[in-house]
Parts: C-alpha cells; sequence; structure tokens
C-alpha cells in the first residue's frame, strides 16, 4: 500500500505534502526531524491520507497536489477544518 499525505505543524500552520509505503514510520521521522527538507523542525500532525495499490499512481497525485495549484487548492478547500485544526 502507498499513501499520498498532508501533513501540518501545529505552531506556524506550514504545510506538506508527501508519499510513502509506510506513513507511521514516516510521520516519525517528520517528527523527528529526520523527514523531508521542509519538515526538519517542529510537530507535525496527519491531517488528510489516502491509499494506492499502484506506487506510480501515488507517486502522480503527489505530484499533482504539489504543483498542480488547481489540484491543491481542491483538496485544501475541502479539508480546510483538518488543515486549521477547526472543529
Amino acid at each position: 500500500m502507498y499513501y499520498v499525505y498532508v501533513i501540518v505543524e501545529k505552531e506556524t500552520g506550514s504545510i506538506y505534502v508527501g508519499f510513502s509505503s509506510n506513513l507511521k514510520q514516516r510521520m516519525v521521522a517528520h517528527n523527528r526531524g529526520t523527514g523531508a527538507r521542509y519538515t526538519h523542525t517542529g510537530k507535525w500532525t496527519l491531517a488528510y491520507y489516502e491509499a494506492y495499490l499502484d506506487r506510480r499512481d501515488a507517486w502522480e497525485r503527489e505530484k499533482r497536489l504539489k504543483y498542480e495549484g488547481r489540484a491543491k487548492h481542491q483538496l485544501f478547500k475541502r479539508i480546510q477544518r483538518s488543515l486549521t485544526g477547526q472543529k
């Protein structure tokens, strides 16, 4: 299983999109400061994820969310409360 995920840094509200085959392990890495170069500091919370059986499908979705404004905008609008911590 492959996962595309969105995480949020609690204090700054920074958002990061990534993909991994082991989501739990990847979250631990982000919070230890050994994740992606953009997530070296702070406490990251999982806001959203999607699961894929095929690695390439997950990779392509991650790229769309990172580099295509429309895809990112639509997803972030749909999960707005999860990103901001609103109830």
